[in-house]
C-alpha cells in the first residue's frame, strides 16, 4: 500500500510550552485543527503516552463528517508530540504518525511537523492545504497575548 508523507515548518511568536499545550488540549484542538469550511468536535482526549484522541470533522457547506483517532506515542514536554491517527473510513486504510517537534528560538518557536503513513487516496497537495489552514488557525490562537 502506497502512502505519502508531509513536512511543514513555521516559526511562531509564541514560547514552546504554548504551542505544546494546543497539541494536547481538547478545546484549543477543536477551534484549531479544522481547517477552513470544517468544524471540529474532540470527542476523548487522554493525553498522555498510551492515551488515546477522537476527533471529527464536519464540512459546514454539506454536512459530510469524517472521523479519525489514534495514540500517543510520546510526549516530551515542550519539545516533541508523536501521535497516531487512523480514519473510521475503510475507504482509507492505514495507519498514519504525526511528529511535532518544538525548539525555541530567540523570536519564539520553531515548529516541525511530519505526517507520515497518509492513506494513497488523500492527495499530498490536499494534506498541505488542509495543514497550512489549521496552521493559520494555531498561529492566531497562540500568538494573541490577551490580558484579563
Amino acid at each position: 500500500m502506497a502512502t505519502h508523507t508531509v513536512r511543514l515548518h513555521r516559526v511562531l511568536k509564541a514560547s514552546p510550552e504554548r504551542v505544546y499545550r494546543v497539541f494536547l488540549d481538547a478545546a484549543a484542538m477543536a477551534k484549531w485543527l479544522p481547517p477552513n469550511g470544517f468544524t471540529g468536535q474532540v470527542h476523548h482526549l487522554d493525553a498522555k503516552v498510551g492515551g488515546r484522541y477522537d476527533i471529527s470533522f464536519t464540512n459546514f457547506t454539506t454536512g459530510h463528517s469524517h472521523a479519525f483517532g489514534g495514540d500517543y506515542l510520546e510526549l516530551v514536554p515542550h519539545e516533541r508530540i508523536r501521535y497516531t491517527a487512523r480514519f473510521d473510513d475503510p475507504n482509507l486504510p492505514g495507519t498514519m504518525q504525526t511528529t511535532v517537534s518544538l525548539r525555541a528560538v530567540f523570536c519564539g518557536v520553531a515548529l516541525d511537523i511530519v505526517q507520515e503513513g497518509i492513506p494513497e487516496a488523500i492527495p499530498p497537495e490536499a494534506c498541505y492545504l488542509g495543514w497550512q489552514d489549521s496552521l493559520v488557525l494555531l498561529a492566531q490562537l497562540v500568538e494573541a497575548e490577551i490580558r484579563e
